[in-house]
């Protein structure tokens, strides 16, 4: 008897599972229907593009360039437009500066269908925080970016820029084009590496390499997993071989992480590793976070020391890499340019053999080059919020609270009502007397309102220095065959690589600044 009810139980077990699985899927499908249908509600009086009935915009962009067709469509579509990832994902995209202010001048948190991607890496760092403990936060990390903690970073940045234009001039002599893309990407870690965490000078240790390693594979599967619908439900993306991998790369990344903190922790009880720490010559990221407290005495817990940590490798490292390399692609391209940029640092420099920390207010022809590069190549092409209450744009148009919007920044940045000739590349928009009479909100590389970027000062300082030795060791110019392809991802690269000659300048051209 028992052996006949044993595959009658099964059987029925089996069932009974399927039923679950059918009904459990038919409820998720319906809540997804219903957020839709709640989305494009939202949108119904703002005309867009025709979507297919599947992919959205998603296989258009995919198609044609999505950068380019953003733009144009931008042209068709004054303000803003719905722009549909698929069929259940879908943002009010927005170019234009009052619309821009109009949302992003409020604290709104990220979206989460985008930025939740992350959270496995990053954890709730000051990217995804929101509220209360965003604000907490922000003020806690505030001070490791005021100018009297930067100031040293001159020495540092210069240092691992040497180390790269020291292995550019053994290829350059080569007489040939190669990628400057992944070598600055190197130096960019390099750098972060040694503000954070008080990494030597002596180069990437097996475990430094290791490191590096996570958090470029991180970079890379994050956006892989953005691009690919199937990936998007945690449960499924967990049992592919795309989901391991980020699970590995994510536990080497926290190991190095979490060591770091405990070394660092055991260091501080020890009074000769207080005073050797008293004594360096500046202060790295983990030091502050270690010392930060708010007003009731409460400091950052191990898990949100780490993801603070993590965050600003992550949001630190593409970001600079992306407009480093843009920006000696623009020099490249516009020699004029490129010599002006070069006179203006050696005229600064003097006959001094180092930068100093004065010296980087007074590239300013450099510094508004740099700021049409992002313009044109703003770093991130693509911001995204989920809005906690309702907003009115100028034209009398609205959204209701839980819209996702999109800020388009490629897009706004080159607003022809906005830019005259957008596509010229023209330093003199930001001389003081342009930019005073521009919209606040018409130039925006690191995004705006209350959460924009933090280290955007620590950026811009790392930049100069960096472009300003690069400009005096090499002339830049373009290979003309290998032209690069923009390619849209959580940063602005390019499909094929940035290849560029490099012809070295000889002797006294910057090779011992430091």
């Amino acid at each position: 008897m028992v052996p006949v009810l044993l595959p009658l139980s099964l059987s029925y077990l089996g069932l009974w599972a399927s039923g679950l699985i059918l009904v459990l899927g038919f409820l998720k499908l319906l809540s997804l229907l219903l957020r839709r249908q709640k989305l494009a509600r939202a949108m119904d009086s703002f005309p867009g593009p025709p979507t297919h009935w599947l992919f959205g915009h998603a296989l258009e962009l995919q198609q044609t360039g999505s950068l380019d067709k953003v733009v144009s469509w931008a042209h068709q579509f004054p303000y803003a437009h719905p722009l549909w990832y698929g069929q259940f994902l879908g943002f009010l995209n927005i170019y234009e500066p009052d619309y821009a202010k109009a949302v992003y001048s409020r604290g709104d948190p990220k979206a989460p269908d985008v930025y939740d991607f992350l959270l496995q890496w990053t954890g709730e760092g000051l990217l995804v925080l929101h509220g209360p403990k965003w604000f907490q936060h922000r003020k806690l990390l505030t001070p490791g970016f005021h100018y009297d903690v930067l100031k040293p970073y001159v020495a540092v940045f210069a240092n691992s820029a040497h180390t790269m234009l020291d292995k550019w001039e053994e290829m350059a002599r080569e007489d040939k084009s190669f990628d400057i893309f992944c070598d600055v990407g190197h130096m960019a870690l390099d750098t972060l590496m040694k503000c954070t965490f008080g990494k030597a000078d002596t180069g990437l240790c097996h475990r430094d390499s290791s490191y590096y390693q996570a958090v470029c594979e991180l970079t890379l599967l994050t956006q892989q997993r953005i691009d690919s619908f199937q990936y998007h439900n945690d449960f499924i993306y967990w049992l592919t071989p795309h989901g391991r991998r980020f699970l590995r790369a994510c536990q080497v990344a926290h190991d190095h992480t979490d060591r770091v903190i405990r070394e660092r922790k055991a260091a501080l009880q020890d009074e000769k590793e207080q005073e050797k720490i008293r004594k360096r010559r500046h202060l790295d990221f983990l030091d502050i976070l270690l010392g930060a407290r708010d007003e009731d005495g409460i400091k950052l817990s191990d898990a949100e020391l780490r993801a603070e940590v993590d965050t600003f490798m992550f949001e630190g490292h593409d970001t600079t890499t992306s407009g480093i390399s843009w920006f000696l692609y623009c020099m490249a391209l516009y020699p004029e340019h490129q010599q002006r940029c070069r006179e203006e640092v050696r005229e600064v420099l003097g006959d001094r053999d180092s930068f100093q920390w004065d010296d980087l207010g007074k590239m300013t022809y450099l510094t508004m080059c740099i700021k049409e590069s992002f313009r044109l190549y703003p770093p991130v092409p693509q911001v995204f919020r989920q809005l906690s209450k309702p907003v009115s744009f100028v034209d009398g148009r609205s959204l209701p609270a839980g819209s996702l919007v999109s800020l388009h920044i490629f897009a706004l940045h080159r607003n022809s009502a906005v830019w005259p000739d957008p596509e010229v590349f023209d330093p003199l928009r930001f001389s003081s007397e342009n930019v005073a009479r521009r919209h606040p909100f018409a130039f925006i590389p690191f995004s705006a309102g209350p959460r924009n970027c933090i280290g955007q000062q620590f950026a811009m300082n790392e930049m100069k220095v960096v472009t300003a030795l690069c400009l005096l060791r090499f002339e830049f110019a373009l290979d003309p065959l290998r032209l690069p392809i923009l390619l849209p991802q959580l940063v602005l690269r390019s499909r094929n690589g940035i290849h560029l000659h490099l012809k070295p300048l000889g002797p006294g051209s910057g090779k011992q600044l430091c």
